[in-house]
This record gives structure tokens, sequence and C-alpha cells, in this order.
């Protein structure tokens, strides 16, 4: 909880001048720095423990045990899983840490601080205590502290509190770390740093590495939960059988840690994590700074793209464009009255600078009169700025259907202007004095300002491939509707002509839902309103992801499932956003939403893969105990089928490119494919297994050993069938691990070292009948959920 007073600084300072720098050095030497505490990264012992001690880890450990207990180490191969687990776990892990680190520093907030009367830009943690600082809109509020100037000032504090309207901040008032500048501009001297502060926690989320929001991630716990309760009674129960089988009760544990190691997913967390890390690593190297794991799974899940138009669409630089004066209105008043308010606003924003750079501040003599008495800065809940002067009056800059309310001859402009996608802006002058943000009854317009948005060079093209990939695209935006539209168009979104006044929009949200899905472009909409149609959208199931760059994007961004924010954007905006595009290259979104792709299709491959194996664990366990036979594999023989069919193909699979469309769904498809897949392997190896078993013959090493050729068989057509759409590669990598088998199967050592013993001849013809009756079986599965689904 925000902490419920603000102590005072201890000591006085002017806020003109700061702090002298003999002041700064005697704190930096006393330790009086804000030293914000890390955010909850993990440390390098942590990673060790998270990746060592996980529970399937843990589980395998145990039955390396048992199995060492029992006599039999050579069936411990398995435990090789849990040291490379835990090798490539960390190392990918410290790998992606290191990126995520590094891009964090860019993207992390500065500080303006006020030091011998000079203004500069530090780096948070060079704060000190009872310093003071600048704000300008946009800002992100980097230590507690008490408000000393105020001009308009008003503070965000909705990701602190909850409350959407930003707080008026007079002298005195308390400003909390976390928050971020809505409008205004003032000074305020710390009070609280370091890890007494607030904190920083926004921007330090950056360096979070959490798996969050992930559909992947739902699925895979699903199943992990499912199988740990499954396998304590199911092993419990195999022994008794066995103990009742077996000759030796050494034997029974040999079978039953066999049932068990094939039950657990062993490397299936660890190639999940390792396709989310490569996803990561490869986004930061484009300077995308993905600032959770399942960033790169949210944009590919993305249904609905919501874009802000300054700053996304456009490059967010604003030109000048002229000055159309109304009938009967001296160009040379409205020239000099730009001037004045121009230079005379102490945080001017993107427009007032562009204004600037156009106007010059009356000099000299003749400036008397325009010295600024008064002034209400910019807000994009009002859509206005104003700024009084001493001998001339009040004089309001902003949005023409605002101020000028519905005056023909001043609209009928508007619209023509607006039509050609030109930003139009409105001056009007008022006798009356300023009222802080309420309009004066009387206000005379007195010119048009045009102002012209670039679009980015390679929007058009990286919109175009977004509707090629089934993403509805919405624009939203606080300028006049007319103008986006324009921009839209320009811009390549569908549908652009179906635009629509925000203003008009309902209030309820399945009507606003509806308006949403009629219109395409959304002008004159606040920051509560971008918020509450994120909402209306993901009511009707929608995956809403939301780019911006500017404070009044930031409750929009936290509430979109994917918050996307321009590395040039506000501090707000990239503290609260999942992916920072640090070089404002929108062509880095494509990018994403490949990695995305690439990790869900490979998770799912590999899903189905272990699933597989567990299936026909658990069916080989039920059918032992049914039949009351020796199991039919050694532990060694399933660790030797499922390096060949599941961990090495896996890992290949879980970093092969793929760009194949996401479908929701991605547990139910994996069952429906995993389960029968491995009812079909285990009853073809048990049915092997059991014809081997029951002539004289042919020995127990003799049963398993084709037993184990059929499991592996079915297995490789398993891991063809989900490797398609098939690529030579894919093939050849299938190919290579059969070849592996045979080479096991006539290099003496190994077959030895694995207990396989090459059966009669006549074996041969039911075990190649199992493998390719089960294999078909395999391969009409997808086609029958295909109709199925359909």
């Amino acid at each position: 909880m925000a902490p419920e007073t603000a102590p005072h600084p201890t000591a006085e300072v002017n806020p003109a001048r700061g702090l002298a720098s003999e002041q700064v050095a005697e704190r930096v030497a006393a330790g009086r720095t804000n030293q914000v505490p890390d955010a909850p990264v993990r440390t390098l012992p942590q990673i060790l423990r998270a990746n060592v001690f996980s529970p399937v880890n843990g589980i395998m450990l145990a039955l390396f045990a048992a199995i060492l207990i029992a006599g039999f180490p050579r069936d411990g191969l398995f435990v090789g899983v849990v040291v490379s687990n835990a090798v490539i776990g960390v190392a990918q892990e410290i790998r992606a840490k290191r990126e995520l680190d590094r891009l964090a520093v860019l993207s992390a907030p500065k500080a303006r601080v006020v030091r011998d009367g000079e203004v500069s830009e530090v780096g948070v943690s060079e704060v000190v205590a009872d310093e003071v600082l600048e704000l300008a809109p946009g800002d992100q509020v980097v230590v507690d502290g008490m408000v000393l100037t105020s001009s308009g000032l008003e503070a965000d504090e909705s990701l602190l509190t909850g409350e959407a309207d930003p707080m008026e901040k007079e002298a005195g008032d308390e400003l909390l770390s976390g928050s971020f500048v809505a409008a205004g501009s003032g000074r305020y001297q710390a009070t609280r740093i370091g890890a007494e502060s607030y904190a920083s926690s926004l921007s330090e989320e950056a360096r979070r590495f959490t798996l969050v929001n992930s559909e992947l991630r739902r699925g895979i716990d699903t199943v992990l939960r499912w199988l740990i309760i499954i396998i304590p009674p199911a092993s419990a129960l195999l022994i008794l059988v066995l103990l009742d089988t077996e000759d030796r009760w050494q034997n029974a544990l040999q079978g039953t840690v066999a049932a068990a190691v094939a039950m657990v997913p062993d490397g299936l967390v660890l190639l999940t994590s390792l396709s989310f890390v490569a996803g990561v690593v490869a986004l930061a190297r484009r300077r995308a700074l993905a600032k959770e794991l399942a960033t790169v799974e949210l944009l590919a899940r993305t249904d609905v793209l919501c874009l802000d138009k300054t700053g996304t669409i456009t490059t967010g630089h604003i030109s000048f464009g002229e000055v159309e004066s109304l009938p009967g209105v001296d160009p040379a008043l409205v020239a000099t009255s730009l001037g004045a308010m121009a230079h005379g606003d102490e945080a001017p924003n993107a427009t007032m600078l562009a204004v600037r750079d156009a106007f010059t501040a009356p000099d000299g003599d003749t400036a008397g009169g325009w010295a600024p008495v008064g002034a209400t800065p910019f807000s994009s809940a009002r859509k206005w700025s104003a700024m009084e002067f001493r001998s001339h009056g009040a004089f309001y800059l902003g949005a023409p259907d605002i101020i000028a309310g519905d005056l023909p001859h001043v609209m009928s402009r508007v619209a023509v202007h607006a039509e050609a996608g030109r930003r139009t802006l409105l001056l009007a002058r008022s006798p009356e004095p300023l009222a802080d943000e309420t309009l004066p009854e009387s206000r005379t317009p007195l010119a048009l300002i045009l102002l012209e948005d670039t679009i980015r060079p390679d929007a058009p093209e990286i919109l175009a491939y977004f509707r090629e990939q089934g993403v509805n695209l919405k624009v939203i935006s606080g300028d006049h509707t007319a103008t986006v539209a324009a921009v839209a168009q320009r811009a390549g979104i569908p549908n652009a002509h179906n635009h629509m006044d925000a203003r008009d929009l309902p209030d309820d949200t399945d009507e606003m839902a509806r308006a949403l899905a009629e219109n395409a472009v959304f002008g004159r909409v606040t920051p509560q309103q971008k918020q509450a149609m994120v909402g209306a959208l993901q009511s009707r199931g929608h995956t809403v992801a939301m780019t911006g760059d500017g404070v009044n994007d930031v409750l929009a961004l936290k509430s979109a499932d994917m918050g996307i924010a321009m590395g040039s954007g506000s501090a707000s905006t990239r503290a609260v956003a999942q992916l920072v595009l640090l070089d404002n290259s929108f062509a880095t979104l494509p990018e994403v939403l490949a990695q995305g792709r690439k990790v869900i299709n490979n998770v799912e491959r590999v899903a189905n893969l272990f699933v597989t194996k567990a299936s026909y664990a658990v069916l080989l366990t039920v059918l032992v105990g049914i039949f009351t036979v020796e199991y039919p594999f050694l532990p060694r023989h399933l660790t030797l089928v499922g390096t060949f069919s599941i961990g090495v193909p896996g890992l290949f699979l879980a970093l092969a490119p793929s760009t194949e469309l996401i479908r929701p769904g991605f547990l139910t498809r994996v069952l429906r494919f995993s389960i029968p897949a491995g009812v079909l392997a285990a009853v073809a190896s048990f049915f092997v297994y059991e014809i081997a078993r029951r002539h004289d013959e042919v020995t127990l090493p003799e049963a398993r050993t084709v037993a184990t050729f059929t499991l592996l068989g079915v297995g490789l057509v398993i891991l063809v069938v989900i490797s398609r759409p098939l690529r030579p590669w894919k093939i050849g990598l299938a190919a290579a691990m059969a070849g592996s088998y045979l080479l096991v199967m006539v290099w003496p050592w190994a077959r030895n070292f694995f207990e396989l013993d090459i059966p009669p001849a006549w074996m041969w013809i039911p075990t190649i009948a199992a493998v390719l009756i089960a294999g078909a079986g395999v391969v009409t599965i997808p086609r029958a959920l295909r109709r199925y689904q359909h």
C-alpha cells in the first residue's frame, strides 16, 4: 500500500537552485542515494535451485536412488536427463537474463534534477536525498516527494491506486514513485529514496523473468499436475503386482522404476522454456525488449490490434503546416499570440514545439503586455491548453470542436482540412481570466493552425501483413475523427471509411463492443475510453494488443492482453508495456508474430511427444497389472526409446522454424492426438511382447527386445506425423534416429549394455506388422481430428 503520510525533506532548498554540488557530494559520500532494491529477478543461486530442484528432477532423482538400491546402476541412464535439464536450463536462463538486463537499462527511466540552478538528466540511482526534480508531461515520478512548484501539475496514480482520474498536485502535496505526470509541469523535492521509496517497480518489471498469461504454460501445468497425481498410485499398484510376478524384489523395483520413468515428462518443461527463451533472445537481437517470456506467445494469439495514430502509424513528429486566419482577424495578432504561447510554455508538448519552431517570441520593446500571468497546460482529457497575458486576455489552443463548439463557419473549414488528413487546432481568445479547466463563456475563434503527421514508411506494408494474418485492425486516437480516418486510409487500414467519434460511443460494454465491430477508426477518444474499448473487445473473447507511446495510452496498455510501446515514448508507456520497441521500428512486430508462432507450434509438437510417452507408460502399467506379467521393458530400454524418439528430436523441433497459423485449444488438441497415439503404441508393443513371451523358444530379453523395437518404431511414426509439414531435414532427423537404434543393435558392446538380444527370425513378422498397423492408426488420427473439428 502507498504510505499514508509523506515526511518532510531534511533540508530546505530553493526550487530554482536545487542542491549545491557540495551538498550532492556529501549525500553520495554518506550513502544517501536512491539505490532502489533489485526487481524480483532470479539471482544465480535462485536460477540454479529452480533448474536443479524442480519437481520433475526431484522425481527422477528419487527413481535413480531406487534403481541404485535395486542394484542396477546401468538402468540409471535416465539421470542424464536431470543433468541436461539443469545445465541447458541454467545456461539459457542466464543468457536470456543478460539480454533482458542489457535492454532494460536502455528502457529505464531517467530523472531530471536541479543542481546549482541547472537542470541535468541523471540515472534514477544517482538521485540523492532532498533532491529537487523537474517534471513534464509523460515523466515518471522516480522517488517519493513533496511538490514545490506546480503549473497545472496532474499525476496519474492509476497504476498504484486503480483510480483512473489524474490527481491535481499543488505545492505541499505528496507525489509517489511509480506514478506519472498526466499534464502540466512542476518541481518536487525527494522525501523518500531507495528502499524507503514506493519504488520504481514498474520500470524494474522489465527485468522480471516469468511466464504469465500463457495458454501453453497453463496447459503444460495441467498435464504435470495430473501426472503427479497418477504416478504414485500407479507405481504402488505396479510394484505389488511385480512382487507377486518376479522372483526377486529387486526385479520388481526395476520394472516399477522403468514404468515411472516413462510416465514422467522429463524434458517437457525444459524444452518449453527453451523455446520461450530462444524467442526472447531473438527479439532482443532486434532491439525489442520482451519483459516476460510469454510475450513472444501473446502477439501470435492476438486477433485484434489497436493502434494509436501518433507515434505508431505516424512517426510522432508533428510539423507545422500553415495558419489560416479566420475572416476579420489580424494575422499579426495570430502570429504574435502563437509565438508568445509557444515560447512561454515551460513544458511544451510536441504540438507546441512545432508551433515554437514556426513563430518567434515577442521581443524588445514590443514584448510589453505579452508576459504570461497564468497558464493551463494541455490535457488529453479536455483537449486544450491556455495562457493568459497581462494586456491581451486569455488565449486557448486545442481541438476546434471543443473550443468552438458547433460554429458553422469554423467547423466547415475544419471538416475540409480533416478530410485531407491534416491535424487542425483552433486558436481562440477570451477577455475573461483563466478559470482552471473551465472554458469561458465568451471566446472568439481567431485562426486554424494546420499541422501534419508523417506516416511511417514501413507502416502500410506492416499493416497489410497483419491483415493477411487475420488480425483485425482498429485505430484509436484522441485527434479529430476525420483526420484520423484520412491518415488511416493513407496507411492502408481496411474499412477506414467506417469511422466514429468516440463522444458518441455508448457506455454499455455490449453496445460499445458492437460499435467497435462495425467501425475501424475512432477519433476524440479519451484515455478512459481507450481502456473501456479494450475491455469491450475482450468481453467478446478477443485477444487484444494495444500500441501507444504517450501517457494517455497507459491505461489501455495496462488493460490490453499485450501492450506495445515505442522506445521513444514516455517512461509511463515503457514501464507498463509487455513489449518495448527500443528502436521505434514498427517492422519488428512481424518478427514478434513469427517468433510467437514458432514457440507455440514447436511447444505443441514437443508436448505431443511427451504426453504420448506418458500415455503409453500409464496404459502399459495397466496391462501389466491385468495380465500379471513381467514389465516389458527395463529402464535402459525406455531411456533408449525416449532418447531416439522424443528427447533428441524434441530438442531440434523446439527450435525449428515454424510459421503455421495459430489456433486456440492447445491442450485439447494435444490430448486428442497424444492419448490415442499412446494407446496404439502401448497396445502394439505389449501385443508383440505377449506373442514372444508365450513361446518357449523366445527368452525374456528377446521378448523385451522386440517390444522395444516396436515401441521405437511407432514412436518414430509419431515423430514424423507431429513434424508436419514435412521438410527434408525432418525426414532426415527421423531416419538418423532409426539409424542410431540400428547401430545399437549391431554394435555388440551397446547391444550387451542395453540387454538387447536378437530374437528368432520369425518374430520380426508380427513385430513389423504391429509397427505398420499402429503407425497407420497414428497417421489417420490427425485426419480424423480434422473431420471431427469440421
